[in-house]
């Protein structure tokens, strides 16, 4: 297809705006074509007035209709897969396998989706039946489920330009639950954004669905964001991406007369724990892995490990060192990113205390040359700038001389989205308190592994307590998704036929559900 650079409103294009912006290939540092035009105040009116139009009928639309439709987006995404890779390899550095790799977990997000709405269970269905003679007072009729907040606004991650972006989980969860999108796209990928939004338009013709199902916008500042959440018709947030970013949408969305949540993911520094049985009987291999967690894909992935805590061997420190220093600079994905990675890495650099055990040069382009730094657990506990994520293929080792210092160093940890922990049965048969303190700092625990693979699944919990996500109660991966976007409805005494039919009790769903309390047989 050929790029126009023009944003989505509904089923049309936004017109040319005299403020546009270009894409730059950050391995070459090419100009790409077309320019791209930010959309006006204007077309963002337009984008949320259709979308809350659209709100009552797509919300109605059963989830037999809205599961085609989400097949049909991935089916189209398919489709597009050879214009998709190259414009995606072009605008981001990644290389032909990540880019199909990362199409296939998009496309399978959205047949998850489609598959979990069309069974149905999802909607947590409870039945409390009339008791018009119970004493002192009557029983009323009850009955609750969970139902579409309304239009979502779905902030594009700079890390993933398909499984986190347009046609993303964001995205997947809140068309499933019966949310109308639009989607802000990130400036760093805008034609690869512009590839799978067309996917999305042409299936919501092909699938009638009603106008303003979907929009995307261009956005070559923070303006129009900004504007996006503050705009009554929106009624919550999706966003991937740094603190600051996360924090502001968030103070935006509590300021408005009418406040909204934001699931925001933002920062997490991954920790991994080894204890000293599972260092002394394969600590070169724990290290080798952990060199291949925090290099994988220059270290551009929210769950790399950026702080290991450990009584440190002299195999396992050499082991690092050599294991980084063969591991070639990679390109970031944007230079933005790079020259965050460089400005914060001299800063930890700078830190009393803090060593620099192998840096690989990171001066050239948009190369990020992968370091591994120690310090030792006083300095760490002592100070919070050490618990800073470093986004990029970077660790820091921080030296445990004992169990104490290791449960002192987790109770300092901020909110988190995993926290891992190597060891040997019997240790960790008897590490209950730490595995109980980062229960509390963290959205996945792992055990002898490492937390850079996200299985997206029914149990797999991609969040944590601030400020890994501004909400610890919810995850952006997985079928749990789905409820961000939905809130509790209760029907007291409504007649049988107004009901939703999976609070009918001839059950025509054939779904599971709660009656009186317990589950329908």
């Amino acid at each position: 297809m050929t790029l126009t650079g023009h944003s989505f409103l509904g089923s049309k294009r936004a017109p040319d705006t005299s403020q546009t912006f270009h894409v730059s290939n950050p391995a070459t540092g090419e100009q790409l074509e077309p320019a791209f035009h930010s959309a006006s105040k204007e077309d963002l009116v337009k984008a949320i007035s259709l979308a809350s139009s659209a709100f009552p009928a797509y919300s109605s639309i059963s989830p037999e209709t809205r599961a085609a439709f989400l097949r049909t987006i991935a089916e189209n995404i398919d489709t597009l897969g050879s214009e998709i890779t190259p414009r995606m390899m072009a605008e981001t550095g990644l290389p032909e396998g990540r880019c199909q790799g990362e199409r296939g977990r998009t496309v399978g997000q959205l047949r998850m989706f489609a598959d979990l709405i069309e069974e149905g269970s999802w909607v947590d269905a409870r039945i409390e039946i009339a008791q018009p003679d119970r004493a002192p007072i009557p029983k009323p009729d009850l009955r609750s489920m969970r139902r579409p907040l309304g239009p979502v606004a779905v902030f594009c991650a700079s890390n993933f330009p398909l499984a986190f972006s347009v046609a993303g989980g964001d995205t997947a969860s809140a068309l499933a639950a019966g949310c109308p999108v639009i989607v802000r796209a990130h400036a760093a990928h805008a034609g690869t954004a512009e590839i799978v939004a067309s996917a999305i338009q042409a299936a919501v013709g092909e699938c009638d669905m009603p106008e303003g199902t979907f929009s995307m916008i261009y956005d070559a500042d923070i303006d129009l964001g900004t504007a996006l959440v503050k705009n009554p018709g929106i009624k919550a947030v999706g966003f991937t991406g740094s603190r600051a970013g996360g924090r502001a949408l968030m103070d935006a969305a509590a300021a408005r007369p009418e406040p909204i949540p934001v699931f925001a993911e933002m920062s997490s520094v991954n920790p991994i724990f080894i204890l000293p049985g599972a260092m002394a009987e394969r600590g070169e291999t724990i290290a080798q892995g952990l060199v291949g967690s925090v290099t994988l894909g220059a270290g551009q992935f929210c769950t790399c490990p950026g702080l290991v805590f450990a009584g440190v061997s002299e195999n396992f420190e050499t082991t690092l060192k050599n294991g980084f220093s063969e591991v070639a600079a990679a390109t970031m994905l944007h230079a933005g990113i790079h020259q965050n990675y460089t400005k914060s890495l001299t800063e930890l650099q700078s830190q009393p205390g803090v060593e620099t055990i192998e840096q690989v040069d990171s001066s050239k382009g948009n190369n990020a040359g992968a370091t591994i730094l120690k310090a030792s657990a006083s300095t760490f506990i002592a100070n919070p700038a050490l618990n800073e994520e470093i986004f990029g293929p970077s660790s820091l080792v921080i030296e445990c001389g004992s169990k104490e210092d290791m449960l002192a160093a987790a109770t300092q940890l901020e909110g988190q989205l995993t926290a891992t922990v190597h060891g040997t049965d019997e240790e960790l048969a008897q590490a209950g308190d730490l595995l109980q303190t980062l229960e509390q700092k963290a959205g996945r625990l792992i055990i002898n592994s490492f937390p850079t693979g996200v299985e997206v699944n029914s149990s797999m919990v991609h969040g944590g307590p601030y400020p890994a996500t501004s909400d610890g109660a919810s995850t952006s991966v997985g079928t749990g998704a789905i409820l961000r976007y939905t809130r509790p409805v209760s029907w007291q005494d409504f007649p049988e036929s107004m009901l939703p039919d999976e609070l009918k009790i001839s059950n025509p769903r054939n779904i599971s559900r709660l009656i009186n309390g317990s589950p329908e047989c």
